[in-house]
């Protein structure tokens, strides 16, 4: 994905996840080409004992190490996946010719369009609801032993693009794969966090269509940094979530959510409690300020809409007293329930008079 590295070797400790069977998927696109990867292997600190090793693990390191390597050895940075060569730089191209877009949904499209250009043994497609955008891939030929590299490291090169692009991490509502699950299916939620089904009709990634309207925040400065290494995109796990907030109170508005503790509303969002916290600070909220919130909505609601007592409102709301409870809501709005309420009658009755 760019030209020559020019940043310092990396270490290659850290935890060891990437299974052993996209290595050897490197290797055989070596022997497609007539080419020996002792190079590549060594480099990245991978034995022999490794390959022959089913259950063996690398980490992030080697795996990226080998995968840069293998891309300017074989000149084809799908690694020999597809019936011709990606020429070294060709990702990159993709890169550079979504960036311009005003949006992530307009990039995406891009991304999968211009794909298209570049090889036609796949398409990469974008398919957006209410509830879901999905990013899916459609093999038009079979790709044998590479099947399964394939189609995880796509689905990565473009979700980290993605995440790259916007500077925002993308929680996934779903990951799917049609294939059986592969021994080392314990892998999956580490590459793809969110629920992963196999067995599916086709290979894709689902998540919340809000992401599709955050804007690029990136420029060429940083696209080139960026390309600086090989598959940074793949490894990069980015912390900001530039949704979260909304996703919180999205969950909050649910009425059996709205008591939800820190734990329940971190493992909805598949996050830790540590990480939701932090980044609600970050984004200057909290989740008792959005509790609060959508307290604060929903007892308006009821105050304008119905006939309830404020004693009955407040229990709606979640207090376990009125007396609490027009005391939250005198911080709120400036006035007890009662005086909003007839504040809010009074104007309604001077609308009708005039």
């Amino acid at each position: 994905m760019k030209a020559k590295p020019s940043s310092p070797p990396l270490a290659l400790g850290g935890r060891a996840a990437t299974p052993i069977a996209f290595i050897r998927a490197i290797v055989l696109a070596y022997h497609r080409y007539g080419a020996n990867p002792a190079s590549a292997l060594a480099k990245s600190g991978i034995t022999a004992d490794m390959l022959d090793n089913p259950d063996a693990r690398v980490t992030a390191a080697q795996m990226e190490i080998i995968s840069g390597t293998a891309m300017q050895e074989l000149d084809d940075e799908a690694l020999g996946w597809f019936s011709r060569r990606l020429p070294w730089g060709s990702y990159g191209m993709l890169c550079r010719a979504s960036l311009g877009s005003p949006n992530l949904g307009m990039a995406l499209k891009r991304w999968c369009r211009h794909h298209r250009l570049l090889c036609d043994d796949i398409t990469l497609a974008l398919e957006v609801t209410k509830s879901a955008a999905t990013l899916s891939i459609t093999p038009h030929r079979p790709l044998g032993a590479m099947h399964e590299f394939c189609l995880v490291t796509l689905l990565r090169y473009v979700l980290g693009y993605a995440c790259w692009a916007i500077d925002s991490r993308i929680p996934l509502q779903e990951s799917t794969f049609p294939f059986p699950a592969p021994p080392h299916a314990d892998a999956y939620p580490l590459m793809f966090r969110g629920p992963v089904h196999f067995n599916g009709e086709r290979a894709g990634i689902s998540f919340d269509p809000r992401y599709l309207d955050l804007p690029i925040r990136r420029d060429e400065a940083a696209l080139q940094a960026m390309l600086q290494r090989a598959l940074p995109l793949t490894v990069l796990q980015y912390k900001r979530d530039r949704l979260l907030v909304q996703g919180v109170r999205q969950f909050l508005q649910e009425p059996a959510n709205r008591a939800a503790t820190a734990e329940i509303v971190a493992e909805h969002l598949h996050v830790s409690v540590r990480t939701l916290h932090r980044q609600l600070q970050d984004e200057g909220s909290s989740l008792q300020q959005l509790k609060d919130e959508t307290r604060f909505n929903h007892a308006l609601e009821l105050l304008n809409r119905s006939q309830k007592s404020i004693k009955q409102i407040s229990a709606q709301v979640g207090f376990g007293n009125e007396k609490s409870f027009s005391r939250a809501f005198r911080g709120w709005a400036g006035v007890s329930p009662q005086a909003f309420r007839d504040q809010q009658m009074s104007a309604d009755e001077h609308s009708i008079a005039s």
